[in-house]
């Protein structure tokens, strides 16, 4: 799981007047995720070790009986799984192959697709073209981009409400140190300042409206439709059970714009 100095931590708590039961509770709901970031985004201190791990848009390459998904939604991120950085994220992604997403990232999606190639199976790409109704018709192809892998931090949306936090704030506290703590927190996970457009594996979702995992639903991924397309303004969020994704049991998963 990521790991921050307990030094800094703690320098970062002083810094803001943060006292150390709120920060305990606040590491307590936290939880881990993978920023898939361009490499001009990574951060200087990771850069050495630093290994392609996904790619945005492009066409599908897929086994051979395998289509592309019914809806023809566009592909808009492809994750090689073996070179995620292992031990990071608490839920289950497979050790190899490649995961595929396909999602309509611009209006809310008829239908959505993940799929898992496993790895050594033969695949071929596919043409964006294809018949209906007898007319040549072109899927949406988002312009391809090598994204890098960077792990962060966090943080449950409802985290303020724990009775540590809220007798601090109710106390001397100010949510305005508090709010920049937790900046600062975030920050130190990821390495440097955080991206505030990019895909996400894992963790807690941040959206723009209601959170959609709640309850049994936790986060596989979340792509800000700026990360595929500049000019696209929404925030897609993909959740399921930590069962289905375990097992692979994608066509269980929920899909969410929000905008």
């Amino acid at each position: 799981m990521t790991s921050i100095d307990e030094r800094l931590l703690l320098e970062a708590a002083a810094k803001h007047g943060v006292p150390g039961p709120v920060v305990r509770e606040l590491m307590v709901r936290s939880r881990s995720c993978l920023y898939l970031v361009p490499y001009d985004e990574v951060p200087e201190s990771r850069r050495e070790n630093a290994r392609p791990a996904a790619r945005t848009g492009g066409l599908p390459a897929l086994p051979d009986g395998v289509n592309w998904p019914d809806g023809r939604e566009p592909l808009v991120l492809s994750v090689d799984c073996a070179a995620l950085p292992h031990g990071v994220l608490d839920i289950e992604l497979p050790a190899d192959g490649h995961l595929l997403l396909f999602t309509e990232i611009e209006y809310p999606p008829e239908s959505s697709a993940v799929l898992h190639i496993p790895a050594g199976v033969r695949t071929t790409e596919r043409s964006a073209t294809y018949e209906l109704n007898g007319e040549a018709v072109e899927s949406r192809v988002y312009e391809p981009r090598t994204l890098y892998p960077v792990s962060g931090l966090t943080f449950d949306g409802e985290w303020e409400g724990g009775p540590q936090t809220s007798a601090f704030l109710d106390g001397e506290g100010d949510e305005d140190a508090l709010d920049g703590f937790e900046e600062a927190v975030l920050d130190l996970a990821f390495g440097g300042r955080r991206p505030g457009v990019c895909v996400r594996i894992g963790g807690f979702s941040d959206p723009w409206d209601m959170a959609p995992d709640e309850g049994d639903l936790v986060l596989l991924a979340q792509l800000a439709g700026q990360a595929i397309d500049y000019d696209v303004f929404t925030m897609n969020l993909i959740v399921g059970t930590r069962e289905d994704i375990a097992a692979r049991r994608y066509a269980g998963l929920q899909y969410e714009q929000q905008c």
